[in-house]
């Protein structure tokens, strides 16, 4: 099993971080409302090119924007950098920030490459510096409480894992870069590394080999691999089968209650992703409307976040999670255990706080990230080589 880790109560917040943030685009505006209401934590700058995106966060919190994000790193106000850019932007800018003694907080996948990933944990090191790898679902409220459970016996040994999850994801609006591979996009990067975060979790042991299938892109209009099947053979005998499609037919949120991944619940109504894509004329610039505007406008989830069906099976009984937490089955019948809420992401600021303020090591630092994008990496090997591969940055 992983080490436990501290748990930290509100009432023992004080002396709040002081972060910036850089890239105040959708990324950031899907965490900005548990920002806003969480304690431990003071937006303090933000750095965006988009001027209108700079303006809103101005007049929302009263802080301070820079055109470039070499300007956040250096102000002397800011303690800790959430780096919210694009995905190909992570190692440019999680450098700078460590290079000018700032922690992290780095949006999955931690950089494209391994070879990155590595300079990070490296320049880090030297440094004297957090890295912290999220949000990504393995901080969903549910998987640590399920953690939590695994710990305390409630299923006995884990066995095996499975985790099933459809959604739209190829077909919202992207840019050119989210639908090319090299470039860290498609559902690989984007989507499989929140799937294979919350497995590790759960599985609570290091994961040893990878053997998958993406299929290629189905849809020559949208180059990058859109869907995947992969086992993972962790260690002890444990194993996970994760399957995603984001080719926009079946909707995965009718089996996890009809709430959305960010915790909303939604209509009846079938809404075609692949249709309302073909009434948008820009999608480059639709895309980049969806940056930040309001605390409004951000997506208000009324439960945990969640990344469609998971299931722990042990040798005493079976764990679900749900988008309101944890249900086991055992001889004696099902039972729930509700996952208290505050708002969606809350964890994610409670583990920076713990790690800035209270020095505990995150499970989610920059050996964990590299760990998770190892296996993306493996994702794809595999699938185009035809072949099992053994996996070697799963150390923590």
């Amino acid at each position: 099993m992983y080490p436990e880790r501290k748990v930290i109560t509100l009432s023992s917040i004080s002396n709040p971080i002081r972060l910036g943030v850089a890239g105040l685009g959708r990324a950031f505006a899907l965490s900005a409302p548990a920002i806003h209401a969480h304690p431990g934590v003071t937006l303090v700058a933000g750095a965006e090119p988009n001027s209108e995106h700079r303006r809103s966060f101005e007049k929302t919190f009263g802080a301070k924007t820079y055109a470039d994000v070499s300007d956040l790193v250096t102000d002397p106000d800011v303690e800790v950098v959430y780096v919210s850019t694009p995905h190909g932007l992570h190692k440019e800018h999680a450098l700078a920030a460590i290079n000018s003694g700032k922690s992290v907080l780095i949006e999955k996948p931690m950089t494209v490459s391994l070879e990155d990933a590595s300079s990070l944990i490296e320049a880090a090191k030297k440094a004297g510096v957090q890295i912290i790898v999220g949000p990504s679902h393995s901080f969903d409220g549910p998987v640590k409480l399920a953690e939590a459970l695994i710990a305390e016996g409630r299923i006995g040994r884990v066995k095996m894992i499975h985790a099933l999850y459809a959604t739209d994801f190829l077909y919202r609006p992207r840019t050119a870069a989210e639908l090319s591979t090299d470039l860290g996009g498609g559902v690989v990067f984007s989507q499989a590394v929140h799937q294979v975060d919350l497995v590790r979790r759960l599985a609570g042991v290091p994961a040893q080999r990878v053997t998958a299938r993406t299929g290629g892109a189905w849809d020559a209009d949208r180059p990058t691999e859109g869907a995947y099947s992969m086992l993972i053979d962790f260690c002890e005998g444990v194993y996970a089968s994760l399957t995603y499609s984001g080719y926009a037919h079946f909707d995965g949120d009718r089996l996890m209650e009809n709430t959305t991944e960010l915790g909303i619940p939604k209509s009846e109504e079938f809404k075609s992703s692949r249709k309302i894509l073909e009434s948008v004329q820009d999608e480059s610039e639709f895309k980049s409307s969806r940056g930040f505007s309001s605390l409004d406008t951000c997506p208000q989830a009324e439960t945990h976040e969640h990344f469609g069906q998971v299931f722990v099976f042990g040798d005493h009984g079976d764990l679900r999670l749900t988008p309101n937490g944890v249900e086991i089955t055992d001889t004696n019948g099902p039972k729930f255990y509700p996952a208290p809420f505050r708002t969606a992401r809350a964890e994610v600021f409670d583990t920076l706080y713990a790690a800035l303020r209270e020095q505990t090591t995150p499970l989610q630092d920059g050996k964990w990230g590299r760990a998770s994008l190892e296996i993306c990496h493996a994702l794809l090997t595999s699938s185009e080589t035809g072949d099992t591969v053994t996996l070697n940055y799963q150390e923590g």
